[in-house]
């Protein structure tokens, strides 16, 4: 006898109202991550680290060895640049060929422009 209907006969022979299977609410880890990440705000956290993991394969070996993406906020990347000539380089020369690689990869509403610092 399954233990559903072992519970129905149970509860009709002690006169009581039969209790409501509930539905099943089980759900996949990866079809709720996202969700609760939006709901928490972590969403965009997420997609920084994405970004700053594929800095190197995205930029190459030289920029990626003299550069480090510092945040992603409201589409614009910080990057810190370890001397003078090579932001000028990047902001004049690099910039928007960066940018463009960027948003091919990770779209344009997730990179809309790309800042460059000295530190």
């Amino acid at each position: 006898m399954n233990a559903s209907l072992r519970a129905a006969v149970i509860a009709e022979w002690r006169g009581l109202p039969a209790n409501k299977m509930r539905p099943d609410r089980w759900q996949a880890p990866g079809d709720l991550l996202p969700k609760l990440m939006q709901q928490l705000g972590l969403s965009d956290r997420l997609r920084e680290t994405e970004v700053i993991d594929a800095w190197k394969t995205i930029v190459g070996e030289f920029i990626a060895a003299h550069s480090a993406p510092v945040s992603l906020r409201a589409g614009v990347l910080s990057v810190r640049v370890l001397q003078p000539a090579l932001h000028y380089q990047f902001e004049q020369i690099s910039k928007a060929e960066i940018l463009r690689k960027l948003k091919q990869r990770f779209g344009a509403k997730i990179i809309r422009e790309i800042r460059f610092r000295v530190g």
